[in-house]
Formats: structure tokens, C-alpha cells, sequence
């Protein structure tokens, strides 16, 4: 198959770019008969017209800025961004996946109309950079120092280097997440530029001489103050930090796992980023639905949801399935599907752990070892295949991961 023509071929800067004049409308002779025809869009208003182009998928937006000047100023219009962001069709979230274990080169995945893209990132330098996406925002941060974070919008290219978080300079385990406050979209809608988002940092370190505790300390970043602040320290007795992350409704929850002594593997810390104290980590302590393979968190409409590797009842290292729950209350688990074993098979040599991600009401989960890419619709409780990505396997040990993130034009770090 095929992908859809290069993303790059249309990139949002060329938006502002000149396009030529429209001809309204042209004169032909034929046998000394003239004959007037007319561009239909010059009959139309300048707010109808805008009002079409809104319904377009966000692809198209970038093939309509080319077509003559008139419509050029209209989808680069800053009230075209926000209308269309919040009157058009509704944007479901992309996938991008890398297919490079050397670069972050890769292709994006729109749902709606089940087709990819070939996308380039902005900032990302290797594939196995840290990613945290919330309301068409991603966060990058590299992983050998990890002080390079970047926030972007992947659609437009516009973004941001913050600046160092503070804590240790070098950690064992490092997770990120970030969250955009979707609550003063509509106060600030004039300024695309106003949106303020947050970035955790959950940064873990064995300490010294000790193999059984693990200092744990979470850094903040406000987009309102630019500044980073610590949140919380704690020292953990058997359990250690990891790579996985979130922030649902103001509350940051993450991973832990065990380092002995305990039955269970895993299990999720809940942190108030509201509030600063210390020593309270392990009081907010949630165990797992089950034993889990690996366990993948995400934000679907403010609702904690993991996607988990369900193991053997006497191996459970052993991935024998996929769950997906939601958490109630606060502290209980529901199960809200589980992976028909036809769609599990479907992946073929399916790892332990895998990578799983979702925003809005879809979760799309991706084999380490294959191009396929499986979505879960929540509402609908429905599994589906996408469209195959345009990329094959080349030798045995190649590598694929992705993210999803919501497509948006009027967002800017």
C-alpha cells in the first residue's frame, strides 16, 4: 500500500505564503461564441465560505490554502483556527508511529478517513525520546541527560524549549506527562498564544548503598509562571519509580514497581499536583485490577484509563491477554473490555509488554514487533484494525513504537 502524499509537501508555514490571485472568471471563444464561466466560491461570502472549508478534514486544510489567495486568507485567518477547532467535524486522535530505530522519521494515522501520512516531528531527535501529548500539544524529552524538553504542536511545527528541571541530574527511571487547561479555552479564545498546559517530571534514583530504597521527587512546570517548582520528595521501601505517567483532572498518577517483597508487580501512586507536601506517597497507594504484564495509563476525557498485559496464572511475565479498565472512585478498577483472542493473535509474536495510548474515547494498541495497529473504540466497545501502515518489516529485530495526540491548528506551546 502506498501512503497518502508527504505531509511535508503542505506544512503549515506555507499557509502564509503568496498564492496567486484568483481569476473569477475566464473568457473562451468558440466559433466567435463567447462564454463566460465563474468560479462558484466568488458567489459566496466570505463567512459561508469559512464556514464550508470548516467542515474539511485537517489534511485538507493544508491542500485548501493553495488553492487561490482568497482561501489562503481565510484557513490562515485566526478566526478560521478556532472556528474550525470548535465547529467542525469532530478531529479523532492520530497515531504516529516511528518505523526507524535510528531516526524519528515515521507515519501518522487519521481515522476518520483511515489513511497515513508521511510526518516529520518537529524537535524529536531519536525515536526512544520520552512523549507526552494532551489537546494537541506533545512534549519531547530526550533520554541520555534528560534536560531537553521541548513542548510542539506537531501540526503547525510551532515550539517551545523549556527550560532544565531541577532534582538529580542523572536518574534511573524518569517519567513525563503533561495536561492543558482545557477549561480556559473559551475565555481565551482570542489569543491563540494564552493556553496554559503543565509538565511533570517523576524522576526515581536508587539510593546509594541501598537496594531497596529509592528516592522519588516530582517537578511541575506551569506555562503561566515558566517556571519549574518540586512538588514532592518521598523515599520509597520496595518499590521504585518508572516510565509511565499522567494527568487526569489535576491529579498526577503513576507507576510503580515492585523490587521485591511484596505480591504485587505493579501499582499506582496518586498525587495531588494542587498541593506540596512529603513522605505521603505510598498512602494513596491503588494496587493493579490484576497481575499485569505491563500496564499503559492514558487520559480519555479525564477518566483514568490503563490498558494492561493480563499474565499467566503461574507465569505472570507470560502475556496471555490485554484488558482495559477504568478507575471509580478513586480507588476500584472496572473492566471495561478485553482483547478478543482473534485480534490478539492478529499481532502474531506478541511481547510482554507493548505500547498502548489513547486520548479522547480511543485507545490504539501497537506490538513492539510489528507495523500493526489495533484501535478501541470506548463508546462503541468496538475493536478495529487501521488502514495497514506503509511500512514493512525489514529484519527480525526492527523495532516500532508510537503515541496518539489530537490534530489541532490553533493550539501553540
Amino acid at each position: 500500500m502506498e501512503a497518502e502524499t508527504s505531509w511535508t509537501n503542505y506544512p503549515y508555514s506555507y499557509i502564509t505564503t503568496y498564492v496567486p490571485e484568483v481569476v473569477s472568471y475566464s473568457e473562451q471563444s468558440d466559433d466567435e461564441t463567447k462564454v463566460d464561466t465563474f468560479s462558484m466560491d466568488s458567489l459566496l461570502p466570505d463567512d459561508l465560505l469559512e464556514r464550508i472549508l470548516s467542515f474539511l478534514p485537517i489534511a485538507s486544510i493544508f491542500r485548501a490554502s493553495t488553492v487561490c489567495k482568497r482561501w489562503n486568507e481565510i484557513v490562515s485567518s485566526r478566526r478560521f483556527l478556532w472556528s474550525f477547532s470548535n465547529n467542525s467535524i469532530p478531529q479523532r486522535p492520530w497515531y504516529f508511529m516511528f518505523t526507524s530505530s535510528d531516526d524519528p522519521s515515521g507515519y501518522a494515522y487519521d481515522p476518520i478517513i483511515r489513511k497515513w501520512y508521511s510526518f516529520d516531528l518537529p524537535c524529536i531527535e531519536t525515536p526512544n525520546w520520552f512523549v507526552a501529548s494532551s489537546c494537541g500539544l506533545v512534549c519531547f524529552m530526550d533520554n541520555d541527560c534528560r534536560n531537553k524538553i521541548y513542548v510542539s504542536n506537531p501540526i503547525t511545527k510551532q515550539w517551545r524549549r523549556l527550560i532544565e528541571p531541577p532534582g538529580h541530574k542523572s536518574t534511573d527511571y524518569t517519567a513525563m506527562s503533561t495536561s492543558v487547561n482545557r477549561a480556559n479555552q473559551a475565555t481565551r479564545a482570542g489569543n491563540r498564544g494564552n493556553r496554559s498546559y503543565s509538565v511533570s517530571i517523576v524522576k526515581s534514583k536508587q539510593v546509594p548503598g541501598n537496594f531497596i530504597q529509592w528516592d522519588l521527587s516530582i517537578h511541575v512546570y506551569s506555562s503561566e509562571t515558566m517556571t519549574w517548582t518540586t512538588s514532592l520528595t518521598d523515599v520509597l521501601t520496595g518499590w521504585r519509580g518508572g516510565n509511565e505517567s499522567v494527568i487526569c483532572d489535576g491529579v498526577l498518577y503513576f507507576l510503580i514497581y515492585s523490587t521485591g517483597g511484596s505480591d504485587h508487580r505493579h501499582g499506582l501512586i496518586a498525587s495531588d499536583m494542587r498541593s506540596s507536601s512529603s513522605g505521603i506517597l505510598m498512602r494513596s497507594f491503588i494496587p493493579m485490577p490484576c497481575s499485569l504484564t505491563c500496564g499503559r495509563l492514558m487520559n480519555l476525557k479525564e477518566r483514568l484509563v490503563i490498558v494492561g498485559g493480563i499474565g499467566k496464572h503461574d507465569r505472570p511475565d507470560i502475556i496471555k491477554g490485554i484488558g482495559i479498565w477504568v478507575l471509580k472512585g478513586g480507588k476500584e478498577w472496572e473492566e471495561m473490555a478485553r482483547m478478543p483472542q482473534r485480534f490478539f493473535q492478529g499481532f502474531g509474536e506478541f511481547d510482554d509488554v507493548f505500547a498502548s495510548s489513547g486520548t479522547d474515547d480511543l485507545v490504539y494498541i501497537q506490538s513492539y514487533g510489528s507495523p500493526a495497529l489495533l484501535t478501541f473504540d470506548m463508546n462503541l466497545k468496538y475493536w478495529k484494525w487501521s488502514q495497514k501502515c506503509p511500512v514493512t518489516k525489514r529484519f527480525p529485530l526492527q523495532l516500532f513504537t508510537g503515541f496518539c495526540f489530537e490534530p489541532r491548528l490553533e493550539i501553540a506551546p
